[in-house]
């Protein structure tokens, strides 16, 4: 059973769960967007991206940010996906990263995007 990500009840009032493909999208989403040091027991869970997106939007900091990503998905969900690639494109005040990513359980391509206005 996979929790739904963010924790809520469903409509009958349980706990809503979700199926195996939204819970990997989920935790990936939870591994970016949640900031270093943030977790008490796990301080090296995360990324720094939400404290890089604030910076001076150039080039460099989009290769920066990529590889981190790229880096923290696979240390902390390399047994549950295969990640093809990280792709975070910056223009003006919007940012987009799109990850592109094997289900290591089934084999099915996937790919979760996450980004907006800074």
């Amino acid at each position: 059973m996979n929790l739904a990500f963010p924790y809520r009840l469903d409509e009958t009032g349980r706990i809503a769960v979700s199926d195996d493909e939204t819970h990997v999208r989920d935790m990936i989403e939870q591994v970016l967007f949640t900031a270093s040091g943030e977790r008490v027991n796990r301080p090296g869970f995360g990324t720094d991206m939400m404290r890089m997106i604030f910076a001076p939007n150039r080039l460099e900091l989009a290769g920066t940010l990529q590889v981190s990503l790229q880096a923290s998905l696979q240390q902390y969900l390399g047994d549950v996906i295969d990640v093809g690639a990280v792709e975070v494109a910056v223009e003006d005040a919007t940012f987009q990263v799109s990850v592109r990513y094997v289900l290591r359980a089934t084999g099915r391509e996937a790919l979760a995007r996450f980004g907006g206005e800074t």
